[in-house]
């Protein structure tokens, strides 16, 4: 069992307990906990597995010819992470990974036709799946959590607080752009709460319509413009520019197009904000599984990246913040939520996405919790002097939010 040399050598920590298709089990590890074992159900996985891993794991989970007997698949996981450094010493991987890198700029070209193909792949779902385990307003981004008791509701809530008060929306009738509105959330809180005029882009039409309809619902029409187009279609100046969840859609090789044409809509005294999923380590690729079934096109950077397009496109960075475990406790409430209407989805889609859905939210909180994932704010500005000197302006502002909302509640 060719196999069993492989996870020898990469099983180090936790107890593994492998059941073939013959029904012989194998134990790898230093029976420290999590406690798994996964039974593996013909010839084929294996073989699949032994070529590739990072890919066949959530491949053969989809398609049910890897179950797992005991303990979850979140346990499941989080002991092949804990063996991660392991994994990635070993000469196939090392050897796949090379290759990997040789096309990343092919596997992350999001060209104007290509990108929205690509974003049409998860967000144009159907419209009930997102129901299931977003908040009520349909963030589709990390949450804020200022303490491990607050629920999703409120953290998303104060993820947009949090995320105003940093666009420095401190006078009226601001123009102000969202790149990649999604469901048209954001914007309609920042033109409630600050009379600002709020033009949304998004390249999903699911997402397009449902922010359509929200805004005539609220009577917001006067406020919002929500266009399905591609960012770099649009023109005109701004005074506020946000874009929360974009980046990681943009793909590396086109970074500095993409803080270009923040630079070129920015009005000379005006303050942007980009809110991105970010990496500890130093550029690379995205999983396999993840770029074929979840967000194909899609890529995490490291702020090295990052910022070496911002300083070309010639940007003040003004302000950096480092949300650490906010995105892993985000999507737990997720996990949470689509487990309970997992029958729901089932009648959506079949058992094979369930399973589906299930690996990716479970292998991305895993990510953020022992795998070096993170999200970034940068706070973007064309001058050194758009913004105060100080951050007391943003818990100034919030401040003043929550005492308003705390009034209205009263």
């Amino acid at each position: 069992m060719m196999l069993k040399r492989l996870l020898s050598r990469i099983i180090r920590k936790g107890d593994l307990r492998v059941i073939d298709d013959k029904g012989k089990e194998w134990l790898f590890g230093d029976q420290s906990d999590p406690k798994v074992t996964i039974r593996i159900k013909n010839k084929k996985t294996e073989l699949k597995m032994l070529l590739h891993p990072e890919l066949a794991v959530g491949e053969s989970y989809m398609e049910g010819s890897l179950s797992i007997e005991q303990g979850t698949l979140y346990d499941f996981l989080s002991l092949a992470t804990l063996n991660i450094e392991y994994f990635k010493s070993h000469p196939f991987h090392k050897f796949s990974g090379t290759v990997s890198k040789l096309f990343r700029r092919l596997q992350q070209n999001n060209p104007i036709g290509k990108a929205r193909s690509n974003v049409a792949h998860h967000y144009d779902l159907s419209d009930d799946l997102y129901n299931l385990f977003l908040d009520k307003d349909r963030q589709y981004s990390c949450a804020y959590f200022e303490n491990n008791s607050i629920n999703l509701e409120q953290a998303q809530i104060d993820k947009k607080r949090h995320i105003a008060a940093k666009l420095l929306l401190n006078q009226r009738d601001l123009k102000l752009l969202d790149i990649g509105s999604g469901w048209g959330g954001l914007g309609l809180y920042l033109a409630k709460e600050t009379g600002a005029k709020v033009t949304g882009v998004t390249l999903s039409s699911e997402q397009h319509k449902v922010s359509k309809e929200r805004a005539s619902l609220a009577g917001m029409t006067d406020f919002t413009n929500f266009q399905l187009l591609d960012y770099r279609q649009q023109t005109g100046i701004f005074d506020r520019i946000v874009s929360i969840g974009m980046l990681e859609h943009v793909g590396s090789g086109h970074y500095l197009e993409y803080f270009n044409k923040i630079f070129e809509l920015l009005d000379d005294d005006g303050v942007g904000l980009v809110h991105s999923i970010g990496r500890m380590d130093p550029p690379g690729t995205t999983n396999a599984w993840l770029r074929k079934y979840i967000f194909p096109g899609g890529y995490t950077p490291a702020l090295s990246e990052v910022l070496a397009a911002v300083e070309k496109a010639g940007l003040w960075v003004t302000d950096i913040e480092i949300l650490r475990l906010h995105y892993a406790e985000t999507l737990r409430h997720w996990r949470d939520r689509f487990q309970s209407n997992r029958e729901e989805a089932k009648k959506l889609y079949d058992e094979k996405f369930c399973r589906m859905w299930e690996f990716y939210l479970t292998s991305c909180e895993i990510g953020f919790r022992q795998n070096g994932l993170m999200v970034f704010q940068l706070q973007l500005a064309k001058k050194q002097d758009a913004v105060p000197l100080t951050r007391n302006y943003i818990d100034d502002w919030e401040r003043e939010i929550v005492a308003r909302e705390d009034r209205a509640a009263e």
